[in-house]
């Protein structure tokens, strides 16, 4: 193999991919931004623990993930409300969580 070879040429570079990591690049960079510009305090929601803005986002993508993985395991359903179902799922967790 010579060293001309793409670091990331294993990966399937689809344009749902590529927005898919763009949307998470745009959001930790918003989240930040905010986070400098009103920092956040710890509050209870419905999670057992208090959380900040981050450690619902966290929390959230994490969720999200393995709601997204669900349903492209369990059901033969479009993937496309998978997500959707993912992106209700994290906003949820960012407001009430």
């Amino acid at each position: 193999m010579d060293g001309s070879a793409s670091l990331f040429g294993w990966m399937a570079w689809t344009m749902p991919v590529a927005l898919f990591f763009i949307a998470v690049l745009l959001t930790l960079v918003g989240m930040t931004l905010w986070q400098v510009r009103s920092p956040s305090i710890a509050r209870k929601g419905f999670l057992p623990i208090p959380t900040t803005r981050g450690d619902r986002l966290f929390i959230g993508l994490l969720v999200a993930a393995y709601v997204n993985l669900a349903w492209a395991g369990l059901t033969d359903m479009a993937q496309a409300i998978g997500a959707g179902l993912s992106f209700v799922v994290l906003l949820v967790m960012m407001r009430w969580g």
